[in-house]
Formats: C-alpha cells, structure tokens, sequence
C-alpha cells in the first residue's frame, strides 16, 4: 500500500465520512426513542466526543499506554490517502451541524 497525501480529496472523503457518521448516530438514537431537542442535542454531543476521539484531541490511554489514532482512507487498490496530520472531523461535524440548522 502507497501512502498518498491529498489533502484536497482526503477533506472530500472525510466530509462523506463525518456525514455518514452522524446520520448513523442520530438514527440509532431515533430507534432508541429519543426526539425533538434530546434528539438533536444527544446526537451533538456524541458525535463531539466522537469525533474528539477520532482526531486525537482526547487523551485515550490504559495502562500507561497511549492510543493515538491517525485517520486515513482507503483511495484506489493500493493507496491510503492522508492529510498529512490528524484528522479534523469535529470542523466537518460543525460544518455538517450548522447546514443541517441553515436550510
């Protein structure tokens, strides 16, 4: 596997990703029941610490280890595409919220 910087289509990629993300956390909430404004806050507020998460802004350790995750995407046959630094899927997630609440 190549490792591809591409920051143009990995921010592509990742904003498909993010919006996927949250889709998905906000219909297992609506099958758990949740709606109106516990809904849309309970899916906020998930998907930050998940998001916090994924782009390492939270310090993720057990037992003196440190997990650190670095987000990349599967590009063609044998290419994982990076932007060169950590993810920045909690932008993407503002991003995502404040359209959703603008149209």
């Amino acid at each position: 596997m190549e490792l591809k910087l591409d920051t143009e289509k990995y921010d592509e990629i990742q904003g498909i990703f993010i919006k996927e993300f949250i889709q998905t956390i906000h219909i297992k909430l609506v099958e758990a029941g949740l709606e109106g404004a516990t809904l849309e806050n309970t899916t906020a507020h998930l998907s930050y610490s998940l998001t916090s998460l994924i782009d390492d802004t939270s310090n993720i350790e057990s037992e003196g280890t440190d997990a650190k995750p670095y987000l990349t995407f599967r590009g063609d046959d044998d290419e994982i595409i990076h932007c060169g630094e950590n993810s920045y899927t909690y932008e993407k997630k503002k991003k995502k919220k404040k359209k959703k609440y603008e149209s």
